[in-house]
């Protein structure tokens, strides 16, 4: 399966924050969208980076309390790792697993064109994995 099918199914729909709203906000949107990652960008198409509740937690140990009320762009991860449409879940899985990342953003043409997180791999790959072995016990059963 596809990340392409991944968003098709699940939609494409992702959250963003500027880069100067302040850690406090980021983390209440987080909270009110039940979701584990924001991608920061100043228009909504571009992927100036990513901050995780993770980003948050490091700046507060780091940090304390006060550093919420910094810009996220004072804790977020510049160094964005993202995928393609055309990408496998494999690939995606392969390069989440090996860079201990859960949210991959998507890009597409150069744009923010969905986010794929590392349950909707793995929703997907069991899916797969389901469908093979009806397959097998169809053909088993002739």
């Amino acid at each position: 399966m596809s990340v392409k099918t991944i968003l098709d199914l699940k939609g494409r729909n992702v959250v963003t924050v500027d880069p100067e709203i302040t850690l406090r906000t980021a983390a209440r949107h987080l909270y009110e969208n039940r979701i584990g990652v924001v991608v920061i960008s100043d228009d909504q198409k571009s992927i100036k980076g990513i901050l995780s509740e993770r980003d948050i937690v490091t700046a507060i140990g780091r940090h304390g309390a006060e550093c919420l009320d910094r810009p996220v762009s004072s804790a977020m991860v510049t160094n964005v790792y993202r995928c393609t449409e055309d990408m496998t879940v494999e690939e995606v899985m392969q390069v989440m697993n090996s860079r201990k990342i859960r949210h991959l953003p998507v890009e597409t043409d150069g744009k923010l064109g969905g986010i794929i997180s590392i349950g909707d791999a793995v929703k997907a790959h069991i899916a797969r994995m389901e469908m093979e072995a009806e397959q097998i016990k169809a053909y088993i059963a002739g």
